[in-house]
């Protein structure tokens, strides 16, 4: 029993530094445009009603420097998790220049 609590340990130390911003999640005025090509790729991921309400959603990237919808965020590279409202971003490479409208 020991082991498994210090081992849980280990992985939470591990997953509360492996990220470099902390965006919040917010609802857009008018939501943002998302490209086919990620709305297929979420297909199996998420449920219908997720989706749409994810479609409503949206970040302030601090890859990109501006808003995206939080559908791009999602299957960018960069994103870790969303936890709580906000998303953990790795800060590495953005999403591709084509999902950006």
């Amino acid at each position: 029993m020991l082991t498994l609590l210090s081992a849980s340990r280990r992985c939470y130390r591990r997953l509360s530094v492996d990220y470099k911003f902390v965006v919040k999640v917010r609802e857009a005025a008018k939501p943002k445009r998302i490209p086919k090509e990620v709305s297929e790729q979420l297909k199996g991921v998420a449920g219908a009603k997720a989706i749409a309400r994810m479609k409503k959603e949206s970040v302030d990237c601090p890859v990109v420097k501006d808003e995206v919808g939080f559908l791009v965020c999602f299957l960018c590279p960069s994103f870790l998790r969303r936890v709580s409202g906000e998303v953990h971003c790795a800060g590495g490479q953005g999403p591709p220049k084509e999902w950006l409208l």
